[in-house]
């Protein structure tokens, strides 16, 4: 395909981020818009493990996008601190869960996809953990789960594309509705004014569903909302990433701790509670009990993109020509973003994709 498309990337969360990161050498120019600032979404307000967080619970749609993009998260922290000077902190720190009902269908599913996740004895998770709290009995673990700080991943990305010539960010701009010739989209109306494309990418979050009703389209993505609360302590606190009961701690590497996180149907509505506050801050002394001396530094809301079975919507609408989408990745979108950004950008230059692009294809999933 050769150098003469414009993509309009409608959302600039990680997946548009990454989307035009991608495509930016490959296209003749990149536009992505975005209703407010890029990446200050679900983007910003999600923990950043590298991993589902029941990675057995998911079907093998989900599980292959997961592989591809653990493996990958590594040397794209590094190209874009090289790019930027903004690190990614992608920080390979192990994940332990503490008294699963379903461990044994977790390990299981361990050896059958090949990945490193065994059984270990509580007394070396207490030696390996000394901050966590007592009364668990029974504990797997997978080494080689990393986390991302989500903020600088999009900070980064930001600062990688503002760098790019070609590439061109609209942010505090709203897409109110598409420009159609025919049975074809050639772009978007927005508030400050039209923006055409020959294609046009949908990575709008939460508000994908919404913007795809414009257009007569059932896409079956709503906003879920998520909170969590941040605390600051001594940076050698806690080991690595837990998680028990539904709720997880996170360790940066500057001793931030995050715990997280509800999930509501709230709407599109993103005001912190302070019912979920005292939930995730009893959560938090749960596993840490020495964060019952600290008190969190920030507490905020996030909306996910929620979809069926968690599987995002990669590829062409059919029957509306020029439009596609990359969305709907609901609890996995920083887990996901690496694969399904460049299984899009493969879809859309013709290139032999990275995995089966089938599941993902909207074809049949959207009414």
């Amino acid at each position: 395909m050769a150098k003469q498309q414009r993509v309009v990337i409608v959302g600039g969360g990680v997946i548009g981020l990454l989307t035009a990161f991608n495509l930016a050498a490959e296209v003749e120019h990149v536009v992505l818009l975005d209703r407010g600032e890029v990446g200050q979404e679900s983007s910003w307000a999600g923990g950043g493990i590298v991993s589902p967080l029941y990675p057995w619970r998911y079907n093998s749609a989900v599980t292959a996008l997961a592989h591809w993009s653990q493996d990958f998260y590594p040397q794209l922290g590094e190209r874009l601190f090289t790019a930027t000077g903004i690190d990614p902190e992608v920080h390979t720190t192990g994940l332990y869960w503490l008294d699963l009902e379903d461990e044994e269908q977790a390990l299981a599913w361990a050896q059958r996809e090949g990945r490193p996740l065994m059984s270990v004895e509580m007394s070396a998770v207490e030696h390996a953990v000394p901050a966590l709290g007592s009364g668990y009995s029974r504990a797997i673990y997978m080494a080689d789960v990393a986390n991302v700080r989500n903020p600088r991943l999009v900070k980064s990305l930001k600062a990688a594309l503002q760098s790019i010539t070609n590439v061109t960010i609209h942010e505090h701009c709203e897409v109110k509705g598409f420009i159609h010739e025919g049975n074809n989209v050639v772009g978007v109306n927005t508030g400050q004014g039209e923006v055409h494309g020959d294609e046009v990418v949908l990575s709008a979050g939460a508000w994908s569903g919404e913007l795809l009703n414009l257009l007569g389209l059932e896409l079956p993505v709503e906003p879920v909302k998520g909170q969590m609360i941040l605390y600051k302590c001594a940076s050698d606190l806690l080991s690595s990433m837990v998680l028990a009961k539904g709720r997880y701690a996170i360790p940066r590497r500057d001793g931030h701790i995050l715990i997280g996180s509800t999930l509501e149907h709230e709407g599109f509505d993103k005001t912190p509670t302070d019912v979920a506050l005292e939930s995730l801050k009893a959560s938090a002394i749960e596993l840490v009990p020495a964060l019952a001396a600290a008190e969190p530094v920030a507490h905020w809301a996030g909306l996910r993109p929620g979809s069926p079975e968690g599987i995002p919507y990669i590829g062409r609408v059919s029957g509306v020509g020029g439009l596609w989408l990359n969305c709907g990745h609901y609890r996995n979108g920083l887990v996901l973003a690496p694969a399904s950004c460049q299984l899009f950008a493969d879809l859309l230059l013709g290139r032999e994709p990275i995995i089966d692009p089938a599941p993902y294809a909207p074809a049949g999933r959207i009414s």
